[in-house]
């Protein structure tokens, strides 16, 4: 019997009340050209290199589909390094999903743009580092990223796909949040996301490089509203602002186990596409089936329902729509993922945050001695194997 299975017992969670997965997500690679010092791929990615293979991830989009699963997301890494990409969109089509590329367009060109489109892909999401092609190339690690993304943003556009855009906010880029804004018009966009950098995997390890202070925070979202009233484009604009300036959690992934299951490159099975960092032993699709990792394993019941919750979540009257917050943040801040969230402000933790924003005045500083940002590559991420 495998371990996972005796460990169930001591979950707490009622396997018969879980609904099935309804929004899948293929991390195809951690392989990627750039290099921001944001990502959410894990710091040791290095140490996850052998990738499932074309029909295994087929075999993973069958049993999703067969469990209920209707939203599918292709994502790394870059997703399009990945040659088999337009074998997996058009299996994907086959078994009914609606099917979103989140992709930074580079490894893209015209023609594939076009083959993706007849391979039966719905979606296409592009990301840029910066507003400018300096910026946005020295975030990248690639002097020729912007060029390419604004190229690759013209034929997404071109070949009828929605046009959203994606542009990770920090310290770094901030205060150019209306050019961001402007060029997200200049390109016709449909939907912009204006994502405020949140703090795991590499973006933690930049924390001092990358967080935004309050007044910073406060200029940004004026200046996107500002953009609302004034600008006559039909853009949907979405600010998310980083979670340590909220005071209550944000409900994770609708729920640990409740909605979303993420498949890693070599086939690990995770609640959210950040839950590697939990001190947990997740089963592989390569020795076990999806549904059995969803139903039955621990990794997936480990904070189901609200049997592990500690005080004050216990007793809290939000807890059934927070679900007591991210489990992931909770272990990264305070030792312990069974803990508050932080981000609450009735978590006994909860200075950890305030030191966090208090002390972001002090990060230029930081930057200013020599203090180096962290780049997302594989020299830096055997340093933490």
């Amino acid at each position: 019997m495998h371990l996972w299975r005796k460990q169930l017992k001591t979950t707490g969670s009622n396997s018969a009340k879980i609904g099935p997965p309804l929004w899948l997500l293929a991390e195809l690679t951690y392989r990627c050209p750039l290099q921001c010092p944001y990502c959410s791929n894990p710091l040791d990615y290095a140490k996850w290199s052998n990738e499932l293979t074309t029909e295994q991830w087929i075999s993973v989009l069958q049993q999703g589909r067969e469990m209920g699963a209707a939203q599918l997301g292709f994502s790394g890494g870059e997703p399009l390094v990945r040659e088999d990409l337009e074998l997996l969109v058009a299996e994907a089509r086959q078994l009914g999903y609606y099917t979103n590329l989140i992709t930074s367009g580079v490894g893209m060109d015209e023609a594939r743009v076009k083959a993706l489109k007849e391979a039966g892909l719905d979606h296409i999401q592009i990301s840029f580092q910066a507003s400018s092609a300096e910026l946005n190339n020295i975030l990248a690690g690639s002097n020729k990223a912007f060029d390419h993304k604004v190229a690759m943003a013209k034929a997404v556009k071109k070949y009828n796909y929605p046009m959203v855009l994606n542009f990770v906010v920090h310290r770094q880029n901030v205060d150019e949040v209306d050019k961001m804004l402007a060029l997200a018009e200049q390109l016709d966009a449909d939907y912009v996301e204006l994502a405020n950098a949140q703090y795991y995997g590499w973006a933690l390890a930049n924390r001092d490089h990358l967080m935004p202070t309050k007044e910073q925070l406060q200029r940004a979202e004026k200046a996107t509203n500002e953009f609302r009233e004034s600008s006559n484009s039909n853009m949907d604009i979405y600010f998310v602002i980083p979670d340590y300036y909220e005071e209550a959690p944000k409900p994770c992934m609708g729920g640990w186990g409740s909605i979303f299951l993420s498949v890693a490159p070599d086939g690990a099975a995770l609640p959210c596409h950040s839950a590697r960092v939990l001190p947990i032993e997740y089963p592989n699709v390569k020795q076990v089936s999806l549904k059995e990792i969803w139903y039955d394993s621990e990794g997936f019941n480990k904070y189901r329902g609200d049997a592990w919750m500690q005080e004050p979540c216990r007793s809290c009257p939000q807890k059934g729509e927070d679900y007591g917050g991210c489990r992931c943040q909770a272990f990264l801040l305070t030792g312990d993922a069974s803990n508050a969230d932080p981000v609450c402000v009735k978590s006994s933790h909860r200075d950890i945050i305030d030191r966090a924003i208090s002390d972001s005045d002090l990060h230029q500083q930081t930057v200013q001695n020599g203090s180096p940002l962290i780049f997302r590559n594989t020299k830096n991420s055997k340093r933490f194997i």
